[in-house]
């Protein structure tokens, strides 16, 4: 797998997000920019969906959940929160509240726990009620 270009094409759906998440419908070309998500999260799933379920079974299995595993884009949150760019210039994100995958796991009885999908570097978050507490995976 591409480690870069994994980063480059999550990092350009979370912008795409963030930028909807600005507009209203009402705003006029909010239906070309939604359009424009939705090829960008069918061609990641096309290019990257085998490898990251791949990665998924592993932390499905790590996690003894029995909670179907979906395309790799419904792992993405609603929600990013940029942070400042790194010495390098790189822009991380960071993920707050109920966002990700709920799964079922015994481990974590009666708690919330999500899986998102994190850009910079690509990265599965496990969150348990609200909170990003521990990266189960991590492209580098």
């Amino acid at each position: 797998m591409d480690y870069n270009k994994l980063d480059k094409d999550l990092t350009e759906i979370v912008e795409k997000r963030i930028l909807l998440s600005k507009k209203s419908y009402a705003d006029p070309d909010y239906d070309d920019i939604e359009e424009e998500l939705h090829d960008l999260e069918d061609d990641f799933n096309d290019e990257f969906g085998d490898e990251l379920e791949a990665v998924l079974e592993k932390i499905y299995d790590k996690l003894q959940s029995d909670t179907d595993i979906l395309l790799a884009s419904a792992y993405l949150a609603n929600h990013y929160t940029p942070m400042l760019p790194d010495s390098n210039g790189i822009v991380s994100y960071e993920v707050k509240g109920k966002e990700g995958v709920p799964i079922d796991s015994e481990q974590f009885d009666g708690q919330d726990v999500r899986i998102v999908l994190v850009p910079n570097p690509a990265r599965f978050t496990m969150q348990i009620n609200g909170k990003s507490l521990k990266d189960l995976w991590r492209s580098r």
